[in-house]
């Protein structure tokens, strides 16, 4: 229902399912209320566009908003902005943990102000699934995946305390505790519902949308679930009631015909769509699949195309409601009725599929006829770069040294304290991760059947490999242990290792010891093999220079190869217990044999079983001490969750808003030339030991071992606010010479890194800003590329153009985003970093789009003065910002409600 009652083109319905009656908002009511025929439109504009209906409020969503979505069938596209709110937020524990701090820090500010603290709470459901902690130190083993869960609670009890009291503190919040799975097949098998059921009865029905703090949330597009990742702010934005800003996107449909050949998965699939996407470019756009090929992907399919979404670059990557959504609804155990509202509630709404479906109108199209799809691999480096395996050796030997240079054979070195060598292109690690796989059945029996078939032969893993399985969901060990794959799978070294994101983000564990000094003192170009969806260098492992996307069967193979130099289609395997060579083919299942195992193995009792109490966790997590107290007691010596000063200056929030004023005297903090990314400016991977945040952790006693990530810390601002700008690649054009997170402060001019500058100035009570050039703040949606860069004192960034998401993320905590005028840049007005700054016309009131003035005061005692443009676009981020940030501005709203 529409916050404020507003039903301006007469949508609002009522739909009997079940004995039930629900309300709902009419697309087709609408369309003859004065929308027109919107029959054509993508699944996934009209689902925006119910969105819109449902949100009408005369301020954020006004009935013009709908008529433009409903004309976007006229251009195929659209300049217009408008304002979404997802049904609710999935976060994993990297970025939900921030997230979480900030609400505690809200408690603690209404106390201050003498609310009550039991109003914050998040106003849209919120689930946090625990899966980015695990990591494979142990592998290849019965009590791995014990062992390894050992570590995790070690590591980040501190961590898991604070959110096991958040479970209990908050409402409309529930944590999926650690070993449980991966957060999108979570998301996947059990809490999304399709068609969600609101209000204060649970009687108003809309579609289920999300948006998610991790990229990969588009694998819940494969069920006809609208989401997408999102930066920590925008998805605090959404947790706390408020909009998200977009642009109604393009929407390229993606026509498929056919159906899997003997020999290809799942996996080959989707390789070769990420390959088609990028060359026809769709990032920022929508990608919805349709044609009479659907007919022939079963929905973990789908879900494999829709989770590399980020990997072709689309906002999300959807498929429509039809049968197969219904039958895996009732496979994984929902229960009967919703099955039925959300067939019903499709049908009513022209958003269901079937064989009688007029295609929807697209702003471009493309199409791959399925059975033309062959076994593939990824790499070394990008997941778009999509190899034959029938080419795999080829291409591999142009980044061998000697094989590049026209010697016959790889380097080979002897291994201390082995009995094996090591040579370039060997394969190191070989993992059946991440959720780009192991939400699909068909792949990891497929794995499972192979295992089998290699152990039976007597094959063995070349013992320089590291395995590792690392299931999405505990659903997969119970259905591979039915088939009696599993045996197979720990002979071969794949013993389950966790449940969890693993090698895929980084959580590899070490090489074993012989093969990381042959490596390291080598400097050999070994490869890992894994069933992931990021193969960027330097993500997988350090000392791995080459990573491979393969189908957790090929993984298996590769494992049993030990090489990147071995051709699977003509070289063999290893030699059976005849001493015969074994080659892949002897040893691959059949598509039948596969899909008889999942018809036979593969039950709705193992999902309604596993699923049942899902929010319990094992018993490592019942035994974590948590309060139920309504506040926080924050630990202060804690290196991993600290109180954020978002909520210094509380005054401030007792009037209507804060007084605006002209920023004087500023100094440039950076000055960043084109295509700086979030990762360039927000903390992430390892901490250096030598660097404001290692030093303060140092301070603090944190032997450096156990420094752990900054993806672990996020939880901390006295970390993350060092590690801003902190980069190793970074370059500040105000330290010419230099690469890495340092300045020049002024006007002495001494370099030093960027924090310690920032906090001299700060104490000299010195504003300061940010100079950058084009397509600032690309790349992933990081909440600390905002927040760090806040907590440093910058007052405002000046740029020539930014990425969206990071534009919206500044004004969100606050920072005021400026552009130049086309022609003006920073090498146009001959900044160097001497300069001083005012930005003038703040205080004349705050409107969106208005022009300011950037007076430029130059070190030889010259004044200029250039119109910037103030690149905050809504009326929502106008009353943002002057509350000093949107957790500000919900703070006092929440404060001043009855």
């Amino acid at each position: 229902m529409s916050r404020s009652g507003h039903d301006s083109l007469n949508a609002r319905r009522t739909l009997a399912v079940g004995g039930q009656s629900y309300e709902y908002f009419s697309l087709p009511a609408a369309a003859a209320a004065g929308l027109g025929d919107v029959s054509r439109l993508p699944y996934s504009l009209k689902v925006l566009l119910e969105n819109l209906l449902r949100h009408i409020d005369g301020r954020s969503v006004t009935a013009d908003d709908c008529k433009a979505l409903a004309a976007w069938l006229d251009e195929r596209r659209s300049d217009r902005e408008i304002a979404f709110r997802p049904a609710r937020v999935l976060m994993q524990d990297f970025t939900g943990v921030p997230a979480v701090v900030d609400l505690a820090a809200m408690r603690d500010a209404m106390v201050k102000l003498g609310g009550d603290p039991k109003k914050i709470n998040p106003l849209s459901p919120v689930d946090l699934v625990i899966d980015h902690s695990v990591t494979v130190d142990f592998s290849a083993t019965g009590d791995a995946m014990r062992r390894n869960t050992d570590l995790e609670f070690k590591r980040n009890m501190e961590r898991y305390k604070f959110l096991r009291w958040g479970q209990k503190a908050f409402d409309n919040f529930r944590v999926v505790p650690p070993g449980t799975g991966i957060c999108h097949q979570v998301n996947l098998e059990y809490l999304s519902q399709v068609v969600w059921r609101g209000g204060k009865d649970g009687r108003t029905i809309y579609p289920d949308t999300v948006v998610g703090t991790d990229s990969h949330t588009t694998m819940v597009n494969g069920l006809g679930v609208l989401g997408w990742g999102v930066g920590g702010i925008e998805a605090e934005a959404a947790m706390l009631g408020q909009p998200i800003s977009m642009l109604i996107p393009e929407v390229v449909g993606f026509h498929l015909t056919g159906k899997m050949t003997e020999g290809t998965t799942a996996t080959d699939l989707v390789l070769t769509v990420v390959q088609m996407l990028r060359a026809k470019g769709v990032v920022g756009k929508f990608v919805e699949f349709y044609g009479p090929g659907l007919e022939n992907l079963s929905l973990p399919d789908r879900a494999t195309i829709a989770n590399m979404g980020p990997e072709y670059g689309a906002t999300c990557g959807i498929f429509p409601i039809d049968a197969e959504t219904l039958r895996y609804l009732a496979f994984t155990g929902r229960e009967p009725e919703q099955v039925a509202l959300v067939e019903a509630y499709a049908k009513e709404q022209g958003m269901w599929h079937d064989a009688s479906s007029v295609d929807p109108v697209f702003s471009d199209t493309l199409e791959l006829d399925i059975s033309t799809v062959e076994p593939s691999l990824a790499g070394p480096k990008r997941p778009q770069d999509r190899i034959a395996l029938s080419a795999a050796t080829k291409t591999f030997a142009k980044v061998l040294p000697n094989l590049a240079a026209g010697v016959d054979k790889p380097r080979e070195v002897e291994t201390s304290g082995a009995d094996y060598g090591l040579r370039d292109g060997d394969v190191v690690i070989a993992a059946i991760t991440s959720c780009t796989n192991t939400s699909n059945p068909s792949v990891l029996i497929a794995a499972g059947l192979v295992a089998r078939n290699a152990h039976a032969k007597g094959l063995t893993v070349k013992p320089w490999v590291k395995t590792s399985l690392a299931p999405g969901s505990q659903v997969v060990e119970d259905y591979l242990r039915e088939a009696g794959l599993q045996p197979h799978l720990d002979a071969l070294g794949f013993n389950i290792a966790g449940f969890g994101c693993t090698t895929c983000i980084g959580n590899s564990g070490p090489l074993k010891p012989p093969v990381a000094k042959a490596v390291e003192d080598n400097d050999l170009v070994v490869a890992a093999v894994l069933s992931g969806n990021r193969n960027f260098e330097g993500r997988v492992h350090a000392q791995v220079k080459a990573n491979f996307l393969a189908s957790p069967p090929l993984v298996v193979a590769y494992a049993l190869a030990g090489s990147m130099t071995v051709d699977l289609y003509t070289d063999p395997l290893g030699t059976d217990t005849d001493g015969k060579p074994v080659f892949l083919k002897d040893i691959w299942p059949t598509n039948a044999e596969i899909q008889e195992t999942i018809a036979r193995v593969v039950t709705p009792e193992m999902f309604r079983a596993r699923y049942a109490n899902v929010f319990e966790g094992p018993a490592e997590w019942k035994s974590v001490e948590a309060t139920a107290d309504v506040t926080y007691k924050w630990n202060i010596g804690s290196t991993y969750v600290q109180n954020p000063p978002y909520f210094h200056g509380l005054g401030d929030l007792a009037a209507e808003a804060r007084p605006i004023v002209d920023i004087r005297g500023a100094r440039p903090l950076a000055q960043l030339g084109d295509s700086v990314t979030t990762d360039h400016i927000s903390p992430a991977g390892s901490i250096k030991e030598k660097g404001p945040a290692g030093e303060y952790l140092i301070g603090h006693q944190v032997p450096v071992r156990e420094f752990n990530s900054y993806g672990s810390r996020r939880g901390n601002h006295q970390v993350m606010m060092r590690g801003t700008f902190a980069n190793i690649r970074i370059k500040n054009e105000m330290a010419p010479g230099t690469e890495g997170g340092v300045t020049r402060h002024m006007p002495d001019g001494t370099v030093m890194p960027i924090y310690d500058a920032a906090m001299k100035y700060q104490a000299e009570g010195v504003p300061l800003i940010v100079i950058g050039g084009k397509e600032y703040g690309t790349g992933s949606s990081r909440d600390w590329a905002a927040k760090g860069v806040l907590l440093l004192g910058v007052k405002a960034v000046v740029v020539e153009t930014f990425e969206r998401i990071h534009r919206s993320n500044l004004v969100g905590m606050g920072v005021l985003p400026l552009e130049f005028q086309e022609g003006t840049n920073r090498k146009s007005l001959k900044l160097d970093g001497t300069e001083t700054f005012d930005i003038l016309g703040l205080s004349e009131g705050i409107k969106p789009g208005m022009t300011l003035r950037l007076v430029i005061h130059r070190a030889d005692g010259s004044v200029g003065e250039v119109p910037v443009i103030c690149r905050i676009d809504t009326l929502d981020e106008v009353e943002y910002f002057k509350a000093g940030g949107i957790l500000q501005y919900v703070l006092k709203n929440l404060k001043d409600a009855a």
